[in-house]
């Protein structure tokens, strides 16, 4: 993707009807629905889960437990209209172990990434004993049915080869031939109808019907990344249906699109200085010991792939885009820190296997060399969550904002001029605009936010407690979201808010 883009990182079937129960699975539906069940929508609120083996749910090659049961929960495509099409929702539980509250939903953002895995978040926590645990891919996106695909593998691979960095009038006009043309792919292999529908106005929805299936009176949640985002739009919309929500890694509601991008290339600018200074400490730095220097000595290593791509053992060789995929997919936690210098280092000697495989990761490269479908998803909900920028001086603006924000990924030919991004020419309009949210009667709900996360800045976070009138839990760290990662001082008091809804101290910082 051009850097000018700033942006970071079907058929359905009738309504549902009882279904006979599969040999080995187990059917459940709830006890009773609470609160009013939305005109029209009796069906699906109502609906009876076939819980069986999430052998065929997996499209991520993740390997889930064997406690992990899977099932699908049907919803309308649009919900103006209940009795037309319907689609398939797919989540995920572990049940608890002990005197069972409810069930927590978690989603782990993205947006397009698949969340049934969080079936086994918080493991060794007493969150497993009180709760049944509940992953789901949203709409369109993992083992939901029909999924949102708009390039095959090959054209995939294609793509990543070709570093989108001319932003002459020519290399500025055959970008937008691109954008046009997986729009238009887009459109063929998922469907106008399916595009329409994907984003989180609609999520929201989905995930009512769930909790009420689930049993559920009221939700209880943790959203990750852009999970924040749809629990925020969950909040304004069901707030009488909300018992307790984490927040962690928010994003701001009333930021636009750009103003987003922006703040998220300065924070891996951040991110990047961080692992400078901790590489100028180790004995081979590929950097350099003046992390000063760091980025120079970056771009020295990443730049000639533009013109020629290292070569690997994978016969694709690691283009110019896939070095900064690869290097911005070691940024997200420290963990990584480690597989990035040593990615650069084998770049310093001409071969690209390391950073290859960060890329394959982010892009959701399975080891058959077929796709997720998360990059495809990622586009869709985001070209239809947010108000997409046709005004060509904006995005030469946002294009010079975003190469001094984070010169780390500047390629240095800017032009003054940029193409606009792909949501310009998505074929469907947005159905989300940023906005100030305002809400009364919710309970108290907790952000969580990192002082130097990477992909979700620090002050998002600030804004959106401030916002929802939450409580604000600090981290201070470098890496994507903490809760339910081992940290206690975090994950202790959201324990305690979870199962005993007693918040943390507002403020409290680890």
């Amino acid at each position: 993707m051009a850097l000018s883009a700033v942006a970071v990182v079907l058929a359905g079937c009738s309504g549902p009807e009882p279904t006979a129960t599969p040999e080995n699975s187990e059917a459940s539906s709830p006890a009773s629905v609470a609160g009013p069940i939305p005109a029209g929508l009796e069906s699906f609120y109502t609906q009876t889960l076939q819980w069986e083996s999430c052998d065929r749910y997996n499209t991520d090659g993740s390997e889930l437990g064997g406690s992990v049961e899977c099932a699908m929960v049907t919803v309308p495509l649009d919900y103006a209209d209940p009795t037309g099409t319907t689609i398939e929702v797919a989540i995920s539980r572990t049940k608890a172990t002990g005197e069972k509250i409810g069930s927590i939903l978690m989603n782990p953002g993205g947006p397009g990434s698949s969340g049934l895995y969080l079936a086994e978040q918080a493991a060794g926590t007493t969150v497993t004993d009180r709760f049944d645990r509940i992953g789901f891919d949203p709409r369109g996106i993992g083992a939901s049915e029909p999924e949102v695909r708009c390039l095959t593998s090959e054209e995939v691979d294609q793509e990543r080869r070709e570093p989108d960095v001319d932003v002459s009038p020519e290399g500025i006009a055959a970008t937008e031939a691109e954008h046009r043309d997986y729009a238009e792919n887009c459109v063929e292999r998922t469907g106008t109808d399916v595009l329409e529908h994907v984003g989180t106005r609609e999520v929201v929805r989905d995930m009512d019907v769930i909790r009420a299936v689930l049993g559920d009176e009221k939700l209880t949640y943790i959203g990750y990344s852009y999970g924040t985002r749809i629990g925020t739009a969950y909040a304004e919309e069901f707030p009488s249906n909300v018992r307790a929500m984490v927040l962690d890694g928010a994003l701001d509601p009333d930021q636009s699109p750009v103003d987003e991008a922006v703040a998220q290339g300065a924070a891996f600018q951040t991110a990047f200085d961080e692992f400078a200074t901790d590489c100028a400490q180790t004995e081979t730095c590929p950097l350099g010991t003046d992390p000063a220097q760091a980025v120079e000595q970056f771009r020295s290593l990443v730049d000639p792939l533009i013109d020629r791509p290292a070569e690997t053992t994978d016969p694709r060789g690691l283009s110019y885009d896939d070095a900064i995929t690869g290097a911005q997919q070691a940024l997200y936690s420290q963990q990584l820190w480690r597989l990035l210098r040593a990615g650069l280092n084998e770049l310093g000697d001409g071969r690209g296997d390391t950073l290859l495989r960060l890329a394959d990761t982010y892009s959701g490269r399975l080891e058959d060399g077929s796709y997720t479908n998360i990059d495809d998803a990622f586009n869709a909900v985001r070209c239809v969550d947010g108000p997409p920028t046709t005004d060509r001086a904006e995005a030469d603006e946002a294009d010079a904002r975003f190469r001094a924000a984070a010169p780390y990924l500047d390629d240095g030919r800017a032009t003054g001029n940029a193409p606009l991004d792909l949501c310009a020419f998505w074929p469907v309009p947005n159905t989300s605009d940023p906005h100030i949210v305002d809400v009364e009667g919710l309970p108290t709900l907790v952000v969580v936010s990192t002082t130097n996360d990477p992909a979700t800045p620090y002050q998002a976070g600030v804004e959106l407690a401030a916002q929802l009138r939450a409580d604000l839990v600090t981290y201070e760290g470098t890496q994507h979201t903490v809760a339910f990662s081992g940290v206690e001082c975090v994950d202790d008091p959201l324990v305690n808010y979870l199962v005993d809804l007693v918040p943390p101290e507002d403020g409290l910082r680890c």
